[in-house]
């Protein structure tokens, strides 16, 4: 993205001496070529009152560089001394250091549109502690994932993606922030939005296409190469399409209409073996639920091509 095009991102800001209403918080490591994607997504939002803090997980690449580009006083870059290997410990330092009263996430490869924050923050205003909207998973080689994702009522248990939610700090300041991987049998980001809803959290989803996601998780090698067409193909589709959300919702649904809803037999097949070869491996793993995890996303994290902490 050039120049020219960071400063049309630009809005006025709000004073530095008055706390935002909204600290936008987004964890990053090491891929500083669709930083300038992302936050131009955040700079975008038509609801202007908030901070955004990039915090690095220890980034020795030019994120630094990208973020101070912008030359945006809402606009904050951290870098932690240690690498955590997940967004938990950069979204930990980042509510520490957050100023607002309500908490907004951005994966570091996510887009938001641009009435994100401020449908979201109605929802809050309008009596939730917490509220998401629908995110579009961007996942061509994985049909199962691409598509719409869209909780109608939370259910302990059930993962929201961060980028589509809004919390009230006061919640997280009473509850807890995020977690470390290695300490839990589940998702950090299941794991926190079912302590906060424990801990008497008003939960509302917002019926409305706010994010567009890029699951690493679906992207081989993703943290090897670092492409960024991908965002910036969907980030002029958002600038140039009046009807982007629509189109998006509409194609979503009739992609979802069009599946089948019976499995043709050699389908079948292929599922009962691959189900026989995963109860395998289940048997053949340790019994301890959080060992288990903590192997899962080593092999999530070594598909991706990201190192393990402290391994670069």
């Amino acid at each position: 993205m050039s120049g020219a095009a960071r400063k049309a991102t630009q809005v006025n800001a709000v004073s530095p001496n008055a706390p935002p209403r909204v600290s936008v918080i987004m964890a990053t490591w090491n891929w500083s070529s669709f930083l300038p994607y992302s936050i131009g997504s955040v700079l975008r939002q038509d609801y202007s009152d908030f901070e955004l803090l990039v915090v690095g997980d220890a980034c020795t690449d030019g994120s630094e560089q990208e973020v101070r580009a912008f030359g945006d006083p809402r606009v904050r870059w951290i870098n932690l001394a240690e690498r955590h290997g997940h967004q938990a410990g950069p979204n930990n330092e980042g509510l520490r250091q957050a100023r607002g009263a309500l908490i907004a996430y951005l994966g570091h490869d996510d887009l938001w549109l641009p009435h994100h924050l401020s449908v979201l923050v109605a929802a809050i205003d309008g009596g939730a502690d917490l509220a998401w909207g629908i995110a579009r998973m961007v996942a061509p080689t994985d049909p199962e994932l691409d598509g719409a994702h869209a909780v109608a009522a939370f259910r302990p248990g059930m993962w929201l993606p961060p980028s589509s939610v809004v919390h009230r700090k006061a919640l997280s300041d009473r509850a807890g922030g995020w977690r470390d991987y290695r300490e839990l049998d589940c998702d950090p980001d299941t794991e926190i939005w079912a302590r906060l809803h424990a801990h008497g959290a008003r939960m509302q989803p917002v019926p409305r296409l706010t994010v567009v996601k890029f699951p690493a998780a679906a992207r081989r090698d993703v943290y090897r190469e670092k492409p960024c067409h991908e965002q910036a193909a969907w980030s002029a589709r958002i600038a140039r399409e009046a009807d982007f959300e629509a189109v998006e919702l509409a194609g979503t649904l009739m992609t979802e209409k069009a599946r089948p809803r019976v499995k043709p037999y050699r389908a079948l097949l292929a599922e009962l073996a691959s189900r026989t070869v995963r109860g395998a491996v289940r048997r053949l793993l340790p019994r301890d639920a959080r060992r288990r995890q903590q192997l899962f996303f080593e092999r999530r994290r070594r598909f991706k091509g990201a190192p393990p902490p402290g391994g670069e």
